[in-house]
């Protein structure tokens, strides 16, 4: 039975009422974290993350409207929505960030580089706040620190969410991992992890030669292989879930990717699947109990 495969007792109930609380319910184990990756690729990103009383999405990558159904799909209510934080200026990642604001009154936490990068297709911001990589600050009950990539962008940057000893790491966008990178992605109990290409398959697919190098190169993404090892390093009891994200549709699969990246699990029970970018992930609920949920 591949890992994508077994039965998830993490998956929330979809009928499940939309004002449940995570933590609440019975049989639940000290704190918890819902987690939906709303899409993931390059034709749109988002990560949406709630803890009952505080939700925050993770970057806004497709059209307003778009994300909003994509919510509802999975009982998630866009009204709800407290922040945006973004990683970095690029469309796929912020094409209704100004918007959602508006619309919601969101906040939004952007670095002060990516705001001047992405000021014009941002629009009026009412509540925003300057983060800096490296510096960590709070939305609600939630700890989020930023971290510092390797991708093409102005200030590019990645983040653990941590609420009560359970943290989540979202790291997509970078081309090489870094020491950096590794050290803030150890003793996460969730990771939506960067596994963009097949080496075999870009290099024999129909991107130009140029956009090939920039994608394997150090400013662009990382390969199911670089994901696999950058996943070995961080395996420990306690890490029980990891979404494979930003797969290319010219030169991946996430057959291929689930398969490259799962040899780094050994012994490991945690849960390995893909998020899509047509579709939105089923709402993982995480704790911070040691071991698969």
């Amino acid at each position: 039975m591949t890992p994508a495969m077994r039965k998830d007792p993490a998956v929330r109930d979809a009928a499940a009422s939309p004002d449940a609380r995570p933590g609440t319910g019975p049989g639940t184990a000290g704190p918890q974290i819902d987690l939906c990756v709303l899409a993931s690729g390059s034709r749109g990103n988002a990560v949406h993350i709630s803890d009952g009383s505080t939700s925050v999405l993770f970057d806004a990558g497709l059209s307003g409207r778009e994300l909003e159904r994509r919510m509802k799909s999975r009982q998630l209510r866009p009204e709800a929505i407290d922040a945006i934080v973004v990683s970095h200026e690029h469309t796929d990642h912020i094409q209704s960030v100004g918007v959602l604001a508006r619309r919601f009154g969101a906040a939004v936490f952007v670095s002060r580089p990516t705001h001047s990068a992405a000021e014009k297709a941002l629009g009026k911001i009412d509540r925003l706040t300057h983060f800096s990589c490296g510096s960590p600050f709070q939305v609600g009950g939630f700890h989020i620190h930023p971290f510092s990539t390797s991708h093409d962008a102005s200030d590019p940057a990645g983040f653990t969410i941590s609420r009560n000893g359970c943290k989540i790491g979202i790291a997509t966008d970078l081309g090489v991992v870094t020491q950096l990178v590794r050290n803030h992605l150890t003793h996460c109990n969730a990771l939506v992890l960067e596994a963009n290409h097949d080496p075999k398959m870009l290099e024999q697919g129909p991107y130009p030669w140029p956009l090939k190098q920039r994608i394997r190169g150090r400013s662009g993404h990382l390969s199911n292989e670089d994901s696999r090892s950058l996943l070995k390093s961080l395996i420990y009891p306690g890490l029980a879930r990891v979404i494979l994200a930003h797969l290319s549709e010219q030169n991946n699969t996430p057959e291929l990717a689930l398969s490259t990246v799962a040899e780094a699990l050994g012994d490991s029970r945690l849960h390995l699947s893909v998020a899509r970018q047509d579709n939105c992930t089923p709402v993982f609920r995480i704790n911070s109990t040691a071991g698969p949920l």
